[in-house]
């Protein structure tokens, strides 16, 4: 037995390479994948490659199909994702593009932009205003929500192969394209925002640090301009290096910012001079940090929340990593990894700065040495200085002092062993900042672009290099930039800018958060300490946070996600399927209210007329699909039925449905005949109590130049067990009805169905000014007990009678199909029927199909009622239950 599978085995490898000829390079590392065993000669070892099918503009591998494994051939496909139009054609191979670490590419980045100009010129100033316990419970509350944040980015980033993109990648991703082309554009202008706001700030600290030394260039104003488009403009060529100038600039303004906070931490340690004791620092000392340890609320500012907007600034920063995650060399690692360490070392950071300041320098000083005093009383003198030989009682009490925590914005400068180190370690925070955010809105504007979400952005698509990089979004993040830096209106940009951010944050914890609850099996991050809860209150917290800082601003921010939100789920609809935690939740929802439905029990007033219309391919029966589509749209199951004889592709009439506009399924089933077809198709269709009740198909006009045998009619409704229409219409119902008239012939009293779609047909906006009018047969008795119960779906009741003509045109019409039997000797009608089992005996009768009813008698009947109509006509059948009620019960 072995040595017969061996051969096997040895007859498939042969028969594979005699087909694939000479194996090239790609070929041969397939052949290494396949296993070894004799056991296994066709199907490919597991490839990750064959899992990448949902990334975009990637270049991905299908595995064999199950059928040609059947068969003992293998095939092996690369195939290439549609192509931007603008993308260049790929040239030789070269260098591999660069990718970076956690700690160069996450860590520091992450550090760099969440410190910044707060740091040096607000953190000294909150710090007296909250006192050390609230300043460090406000850092606490701050670092909650960018922790949580953090928690969430790193489980989507374990949940997969995280590609460039970044956070708009990630939010896209998950939530699906309406919120995260929605966020990614809101997302992309913030960081463009962003760079200005730090240019700015650095521009501002080299105009005081010049006018102290009487450098004047125009006046306060335009040196901020000047200074500032000449530093984003030196920025810009940075970026045009590459990632890898780019990160070598990173890399030394960190190491200035590392010199800046070692130089204070020994500034700390010195005993101070004279001149810094008249400024309010006196080193480590006990009195000061107990003063210090409580709040003094002063100004406009002087408020818990107030001071919690000022500082949460300084502890954004945490998405930088993630945001050029396609040049990370493993994102699902050092994205977690890299951005948790990068908050725990700031939060260090922070809490050190604030304990030392706090309890080495005073919040009121005057800077002036005359305040030293040279005797030992202390009487009348207010503060800790006093012990300490100092009395700046005067200043306090005319609340004109200059110095100290609560006055002077650069304490970090008096406090460190050298100054300037201090001022450079502000130009290293603002800059590193600018340039961060100068690299990571081109990366998140690009990946949106390649998308295809918003028309006429894919021109800032395309990449250059061996990194892909942006240029053209470098040029216009730049040209943002400096329009704002020209306009120079900062205090109004700000607002929005933390607004963004704080957005972002909000949809990244919900979009874990939903994932999380819809329980779809695509959701498994590996990043063990996530949670779903800490998520929900990352989500929450943010959103109550964008309201507390600017409400205004918060109210601009989701109205302008709203109409991108508006504008791409209902004008755009980009052709995108992410699998997102959207698709999951209406999932469960779906199944959730089906299964309940089951318990529900059936009620008259809740009828619906669910319908399996025998369209066929739709496309072919337009005027069937738009006639069933106008009484089902929004109210009841609609699914379109097609019996085939062997299997075929449903995408294309999904397609054509979902752009006619017409809510419906499409369903198809395999049968050797249409009546096996339909009835199995009956009972399969639907799920629970959505299954179809009424059968709709439309009639065959040209019956009597077919053959009898193609007469399906009577096959088909003999096996009904609920109620059909039958239909003979013309392709009117994509039009407004205008004010036309529904006819009604309520020749029958089956149920009332044929009362309940007319009406249901009227709800809709096109057919609304139809007027319906009911006719019945009977005498003027019976019409005015039936005026009361129709009076709410006619507008006018009739009373008819049958006129002879119809009954003769109806003989005529079906003589060529009767059998005569009557006329015929020694024949009897049950060997007639076996040679015509279509014709019509002299006895049967005409209306209801029985069992026995020949098709032709029944479409000779069913012709003759609808003859000489030029509109549609619609013949309905109950099943003799009431499908509506005239009486509130």
């Amino acid at each position: 037995m072995q040595f017969q599978t061996v051969m096997v085995s040895l007859f498939i490898n042969f028969f594979f390479l005699f087909f694939t000829g000479t194996k090239s390079e790609s070929g041969q590392k397939d052949m290494e994948l396949r296993k070894t065993s004799i056991y296994n000669t066709i199907d490919m070892a597991p490839q990750l490659d064959y899992y990448a099918n949902t990334l975009p503009h990637q270049e991905i591998k299908i595995r064999p199909s199950l059928d040609f494994n059947q068969k003992l051939t293998f095939y092996y496909i690369s195939i290439q994702k549609t192509k931007d139009e603008n993308e260049e054609p790929q040239g030789p191979p070269g260098k591999p593009p660069t990718r970076f670490g956690w700690f160069i590419a996450v860590w520091m980045r992450c550090m760099l932009n969440i410190w910044g100009v707060i740091l040096f010129l607000r953190l000294t100033w909150i710090t007296s205003q909250a006192g050390i316990g609230e300043t460090t419970f406000i850092h606490s509350l701050a670092v909650s929500v960018t922790t949580t944040t953090a928690l969430s980015i790193s489980a989507i980033a374990t949940n997969g192969r995280v590609k460039s993109g970044g956070t708009y990648f990630m939010i896209s991703r998950t939530l699906g394209p309406e919120l995260g082309a929605s966020i990614g554009l809101i997302f992309s202008l913030a960081n463009a925002l962003a760079v200005a706001l730090h240019t700015v700030g650095f521009s501002e600290v080299v105009r005081d640090l010049m006018r102290s030394y009487g450098t004047i260039m125009v006046d306060s104003l335009n040196d901020v301009r000047i200074i500032g488009v000449v530093t984003v403009t030196i920025l810009l060529f940075i970026t045009f290096g590459g990632m890898d100038w780019e990160a070598k600039a990173q890399i030394f303004f960190f190491i200035v910012l590392m010199a800046s906070f070692v130089d204070y931490l020994v500034g700390t340690l010195i005993p101070p001079t004279l001149l810094k004791k008249s400024q309010g620092f006196f080193g480590y000392d006990r009195d000061i940090f107990i003063e210090n340890l409580t709040p003094s609320w002063r100004g406009p500012d002087g408020n818990f929340f107030r001071q919690f907007a000022i500082f949460f600034p300084a502890c954004t920063g945490i998405l930088s990593g993630a945001n050029i995650s396609g040049d990370l060399k493993d994102p699902s690692t050092a994205i977690p990894k890299g951005t948790l360490m990068a908050i725990f070392c700031t939060t260090l950071s922070y809490v050190v700065i604030v304990i030392t300041s706090g309890a080495s320098t005073v919040r009121d000083a005057s800077g002036n040495m005359t305040d030293l005093m040279t005797g030992n009383s202390t009487s009348g003198c207010l503060g800790p200085a006093c012990k300490l030989g100092w009395n700046f009682t005067t200043c306090v009490q005319s609340q004109a002092c200059s110095q100290g925590l609560a006055n002077y914005s650069q304490v970090m400068g008096l406090i460190s062993g050298s100054y300037y180190l201090i001022v450079a370690g502000v130009f290293a925070a603002t800059l590193s900042s600018a340039l961060g955010f100068l690299v990571s809105a081109p990366k998140i504007f690009q990946c949106l672009c390649k998308d295809n979400v918003y028309p006429y952005i894919s021109f800032f698509g395309k990449g250059y290099g061996k990194n892909n990089e942006p240029l053209r979004g470098y040029i216009l993040t730049y040209l943002i930039a400096v329009a704002i830096i020209l306009v120079a209106q900062l205090n109004i940009i700000a607002p929005f800018i933390s607004n963004f951010f704080l957005c972002s944050y909000c949809l990244i914890n919900l979009s874990c958060f939903h994932a999380s609850i819809v329980n779809s099996p695509g959701w498994r991050p590996a990043f063990k300490y996530y949670n779903k809860w800490t998520a929900l209150y990352g989500a929450m917290a943010s959103f109550a946070l964008m309201f507390a800082f600017t409400w205004w601003a918060a109210l601009v921010t989701w109205f302008v996600i709203s109409l991108l939100f508006i504008y791409i789920t209902y004008l755009k609809k980009p052709n995108v399927n992410w699998g997102s935690s959207i698709q999951a939740s209406s999932y469960n929802m779906a199944l959730s209210f089906s299964v309940s439905l089951t318990d529900v029990k059936d009620h008259v007033k809740n009828f619906r007329p669910q319908c399996l219309v025998m369209t066929g391919p739709p496309k072919q029966r337009p005027a069937l699909v738009d006639f069933v589509g106008c009484f089902t749209k929004q109210v009841s199951l609609m699914i379109c039925g097609n019996i085939i004889m062997f299997q075929d592709s449903t995408d294309q009439y999904v397609k054509w449905l979902n752009k006619r506009k017409v809510r419906s399924f499409y369903t198809q089933f395999t049968a050797n005949t249409l009546r096996d077809g339909v009835r199995y198709l009956m009972q399969a269709s639907g799920l629970g109590k959505l299954k179809p009740n009424t059968l709709v198909i439309g009639f065959k006009s040209n019956w009597m130049e077919s053959s009898p045998t193609t007469y399906h009619f009577f096959h088909i409704l003999s096996l009904l067990i609920q109620i059909y229409i039958i239909i003979t219409v013309k392709t009117v119902f994509k039009n407004a009805g205008g004010t036309k008239t529904i006819d009604v012939y309520w020749i029958a009293d089956d149920g009332g169905l044929i009362l309940l779609v007319p009406y249901l047909l009227t709800r809709r906006k096109c057919w609304r000014s139809c007027k319906i009018r009911v006719f019945i047969l009977g005498d003027e008795e019976n019409m005015m007990e039936s005026r009361d119960g129709v009076s709410f779906l006619a507008s006018k009741l009739i009373c008819v009678f049958l006129m002879p003509c119809s009954m003769n045109r109806f003989l005529e019409t079906v003589a060529p199909y009767r059998l005569y039997d009557e006329q015929q000797e020694d024949v009897s009608v049950q060997e007639l029927k076996k040679k015509e089992p279509w014709k019509i005996s002299d006895k049967q009768s005409l209306p209801v199909p029985h069992g026995d009813c020949p098709s032709a008698l029944y479409i000779a009947w069913l012709d003759t009622l609808t003859c000489g109509l030029h509109c549609p006509a619609v013949l309905v059948r109950g099943n003799q239950e009431n499908v509506l009620t005239f009486y509130c019960q």
